[in-house]
């Protein structure tokens, strides 16, 4: 419940527990083993934040947070707690204004990125990647950015990773090398984010974070719940949308310095499974934005069974605890519980490490910062009971919400043309040329075999042609030397018949001759 400029927490006693509004951005941690009551102080906070104008953001791990939705439930347990906590003039039951999200696109508004958003910084560290294949990653991304081909969604990336891969030769020289044993460890190490959902992740459109900093038309601030029955289940997913959402809230936001109120405040149920296995890179990542998005004006608060669930880098940026219960069966346990109360500015009055375990439901020690930013001593606090519904929202409340909450912008995916698509056409463009290249070389082949043909055929004829010509030509010498030899012969009998002619005549002129001269030139 949120009064007098502070979220009010509970009771300590007679004396009221409160968190100044002012220093919720210095992050916080609700702890407690199952059943404690974490769920409860996460709803009552908030709703005191919703109270305050300031828009929340939670994660509803077991389906039971839908029900902020919903006005709380009358009973005889209530009203004695109403009264415990001197509400009775200011307590309410009533539901809050909401906005359902859902990655898996089942229960709420779909959460996606982009994967050119998420980056290939953000991709290794999530991915756990060496230095090199990170070096691999960047080429990827630097090349599609060069070829002007979007990286919107996983099968983009996959198509991208295939045609480096198969053209790796040609980008050598111009980006580096490019191991494909590297490329191989990259491809291997997208299938547990694609298996665990990431197909839904990646994708447009993408949320634009600026959408869960909305107030309702009565001032509370619009309280968004991610669904997270499903997304708890696949802790790389999980880890994918925490890392970006945090990385683009500190891209998007201007410094802000101190405020007098959050402008978002985030809540990270079973935060344990943010940080189990995770690189070391992923880890320093998550620290260096918790570090930072403070002055950006922006809380965070992680919810888990035990602060060791936190890693030390930071746990140590979570300056606002309640600590519920916890047990200590095992050594394991007893050390996790003192470093737990190890961690509260130490109260006169009690033990935390001898409290922490004997907390009852609903029951947690509590140390808050001042107004003037010091820890408070930690005091034990019984938890203020939540206005809202302790149970799952209807079916009816959800669907209402969702209609009604102004973001169906989000609910349609689109597959815009982007490295796939267009990979695609160019591949499709490759072996089409390749289909005219291999048509017109058979064409060519045919043209050439044809022509060849035609020249064999031409040179045959030509040859019989010269053949027939060389006979011809053979016949007509032939009956030329037969003419030839025909005019000789009838010359030669020509010449033989004038020489017989001659011969004759000769005789007769002599034996004219010699009769004139016998007979006194007379016959």
């Amino acid at each position: 419940m949120y009064t007098d400029g502070a979220l009010y927490l509970g009771l300590a006693g007679e004396t009221r527990v409160t968190m100044p509004l002012n220093m919720c951005n210095r992050h916080g941690l609700i702890a407690g083993a199952s059943g404690t009551g974490k769920t409860i102080t996460m709803k009552v906070m908030a709703e005191s934040f919703s109270d305050a104008g300031v828009p929340v953001f939670l994660c509803d791990v077991k389906g039971d947070v839908s029900g902020i939705a919903e006005p709380g439930a009358q009973s005889a347990g209530m009203e004695k707690r109403i009264d415990k906590f001197g509400l009775r003039t200011s307590f309410s039951y009533r539901g809050y204004p909401v906005s359902f999200w859902d990655i898996y696109q089942e229960k709420g508004h779909p959460v996606r990125c982009t994967v050119s958003d998420m980056g290939p910084d953000l991709l290794s560290r999530l991915l756990g990647l060496s230095p090199a294949q990170q070096g691999v990653l960047d080429i990827v991304f630097k090349i599609a950015d060069d070829r002007g081909l979007l990286l919107l969604d996983m099968k983009d990336l996959r198509a991208m990773l295939g045609y480096v891969g198969e053209h790796r030769e040609e980008f050598i020289t111009t980006y580096g090398n490019i191991s494909v044993q590297s490329l191989g460890a990259v491809v291997r190490s997208l299938l547990p984010l694609e298996r665990q959902g990431g197909g839904l992740f990646f994708g447009e459109p993408d949320l634009d974070i600026r959408d869960w900093f909305r107030t309702a038309p009565d001032g509370r601030g619009v309280v968004n719940v991610l669904d997270c029955v499903k997304l708890v289940q696949n802790p790389a997913l999980y880890a994918s949308f925490l890392l970006w959402m945090l990385s683009e809230l500190f891209e998007v936001l201007p410094e802000a310095g101190d405020l007098d109120k959050p402008k978002l405040v985030f809540f990270f149920d079973e935060a344990h499974m943010l940080f189990a296995d995770a690189p070391k890179a992923l880890v320093q990542k998550i620290e260096q934005v918790v570090k930072l998005i403070r002055s950006k004006g922006v809380g965070i608060y992680f919810v888990s069974q035990s602060p060791s669930d936190i890693p030390d880098s930071v746990l140590a940026q979570l300056s606002n605890r309640v600590q519920h219960a916890l047990r200590a069966y095992t050594p394991a346990e007893q050390k996790a519980v003192k470093a737990a109360a190890q961690a509260f500015r130490e109260n006169p009055a009690f033990k935390a490490a001898d409290v922490i375990m004997e907390l009852g439901v609903g029951e947690a020690l509590v140390s808050v910062l001042d107004e003037e930013g010091v820890p408070g001593m930690v005091q034990r606090t019984a938890i203020v009971c939540p206005q809202s519904l302790m149970a799952p929202a209807q079916e009816s409340t959800r669907r209402s919400a969702l209609a009604g909450d102004g973001m169906e912008k989000y609910d349609k995916g689109v597959d815009s043309e982007s490295a796939y698509e267009m990979l695609q056409e160019e591949q499709a463009q490759a072996e089409k040329q390749a289909a005219l290249d291999a048509e017109r070389e058979a064409f060519e082949k045919e043209k050439a075999a044809f022509e060849a043909q035609k020249a064999k055929e031409e040179e045959a004829a030509r040859k019989k042609a010269e053949k027939e010509a060389e006979a011809q030509r053979k016949k007509l010498e032939k009956a030329l030397e037969r003419e030839e030899a025909q005019r000789q012969r009838a010359a030669e009998r020509r010449k033989a018949q004038l020489e017989r002619q001659l011969i004759n005549t000769g005789a007769q002129v002599l034996r004219r001759g010699l009769l004139g001269t016998l007979f006194g030139g007379k016959k």
